[in-house]
């Protein structure tokens, strides 16, 4: 008979304290690595657990908005410090409930600690501009002023370094915070808000409500007091979060999908390429959305590249991510195999011809989990489902092509333009895609996945509401522009 682990139960955060929900009821956080293991149990809020918060929030932030920038990325140091001394707990706590390997839960969270500290330097930077006036009697500047109460809401792929690269920024410019996580990665959310906690911020400044996307996610979107929302996830969320906010005024930033392509040129490096191809397509089991989705490589390399690509996938070895020797853990949740089983059969009946994998992993003690095989995917048309929409798993569609302005509208086929990257030698390719390609971020001889913390992230089309997060360019959603006249 099998045994079910107990864990402990997790409160929400509100007002500095940690509290139960006024419903008095919990979920399970369940381990995809072992459904039989529960991570935790957090709460079921309900919409007063929610309105509390938020009236906390607006309370804390009259005084949190007057203490200096560097006053205030002094509290986001010591969050990092504290984060810092306990990376190896909060990753081996990401991996259990999430699923990705302890080596990237850990690098996850060290690039919390490195968001929390460049934001805490942020406080000390400009926030405004002397503007000559045509008065020469008078000054005019501007200066930047907080939005006020911001609601996070997070997915469940990134559950430490999201909410961190949210409410870092949010923070540090002034305004006070209530995130809802993703239901399947609250455990860790609650030991990311167990940093702050420790860090002694004020009361009502920062907060955590968990419960269900449309209790606690739609009361976010409802509420008057919250004057901005920032969102990642699904487009059909994201467009629901961006109606509801526009429709009272609430200033609202989304980000969303992705169906990212890496183009493989006639001069690409192939082995290059296939390690890249690899790593951006099936690392935390594709479940990224800047993961390489779509394989555009041209005619004359083909099948060289096919044989090398599918070579090594074989070489993966899919497990529990806290094993050293696993290369690729499962997916997020039940749900989230089902919608990759289901494409991966998709694929098959569209034509397309699936070369290797896309069988769930059941042998060698894996069946309590929800493993799958990476899937590699040729004969793909672009106007196939698997080339069109967001899978958000370990599965990559190979697609030929006979050029490279071919590639570029293969490439741009789609409704999503968040990253995109190709391999190549010749400055003549790059400049070309770098000026063709439709997405936010375009990356030379590296994978799709991926962007450094002080550079602006963000997409085109429909996967993002065309803000930008992370580096400099948070301060553009987290406030407003004041103008000031004085006049002698």
């Amino acid at each position: 008979m099998t045994t079910i682990i107990k864990e402990q139960t997790y409160l929400n955060y509100i007002n500095g304290s940690w509290v139960p929900s006024s419903s008095n009821n919990v979920y399970a956080s369940i381990n995809p690595a072992n459904k039989q293991e529960v991570v935790g149990y957090v709460q079921i809020s309900s919409k007063s657990d929610l309105n509390e918060a938020i009236a906390n929030a607006k309370k804390a932030q009259v005084s949190w908005s007057k203490l200096s920038g560097t006053a205030r990325g002094e509290y986001l140091y010591k969050a990092a410090t504290i984060m810092e001394e306990r990376i190896d707990e909060i990753a081996k706590i990401m991996t259990r409930e999430m699923g990705k390997t302890f080596l990237e839960a850990k690098g996850e969270t060290a690039r919390g600690v490195a968001i929390l500290r460049y934001y805490a330097g942020e406080g000390m930077r400009k926030i405004g501009d002397l503007i000559p006036s045509t008065d020469n009697e008078a000054l005019m500047f501007t200066t930047r002023v907080p939005l006020g109460v911001v609601g996070v809401i997070t997915p469940w792929n990134f559950p430490v370094a999201i909410p961190v690269w949210k409410i870092a920024p949010a923070l540090v410019y002034g305004n006070t915070v209530v995130l809802k996580p993703a239901q399947e990665t609250s455990v860790t959310a609650i030991k990311v808000m167990e940093c702050f906690h420790e860090a002694g911020f004020p009361k009502g400044v920062v907060n955590v409500v968990t419960g269900s996307g449309s209790v606690i996610g739609q009361g976010i979107i409802d509420h008057p007091d919250v004057n901005g929302i920032t969102f990642t996830g699904s487009e059909q969320i994201g467009k629901r979060v961006g109606q509801g906010a526009f429709t009272r005024g609430a200033k609202y930033q989304l980000e969303m999908g992705g169906k990212n392509p890496v183009i493989v040129a006639s001069d690409a490096d192939l082995d290059l390429a296939v390690e890249a191809t690899i790593s951006g397509g099936l690392r935390s089991t594709g479940q990224k959305c800047t993961a390489t989705s779509r394989v555009i490589v041209l005619n004359d390399v083909y099948e060289d590249f096919k044989e090398k690509l599918v070579s090594e996938i074989k070489k993966i070895r899919v497990g529990n991510g806290l094993e050293s020797e696993s290369w690729m853990g499962p997916c997020a949740s039940e749900n989230q195999l089902n919608t990759v089983l289901s494409y991966i059969k998709e694929g098959i009946k569209e034509g397309a011809t699936l070369l290797y994998g896309g069988q769930r992993e059941e042998k060698n003690g894996l069946e309590q989990g929800f493993y799958i095989q990476p899937a590699v995917f040729e004969n793909v048309k672009s106007d196939m489902k698997i080339a069109q929409e967001e899978i958000f798993g370990p599965v990559l569609a190979l697609i030929k092509v006979n050029n490279l302005e071919e590639a570029i509208e293969v490439a741009n086929d789609v409704r999503f333009g968040l990253s995109a990257s190709i391999f190549t030698k010749n400055i003549g390719n790059m400049l070309s895609f770098i000026q063709e390609m439709d997405a936010g971020l375009v990356r030379i001889n590296a994978e799709s996945a991926g962007v450094e913390l002080q550079a602006p992230f963000g997409g085109m089309k429909q996967s993002s509401s065309h803000s930008r997060e992370q580096g400099q360019a948070a301060i553009e959603f987290f406030t407003s522009i004041k103008t000031v006249y004085v006049k002698s």
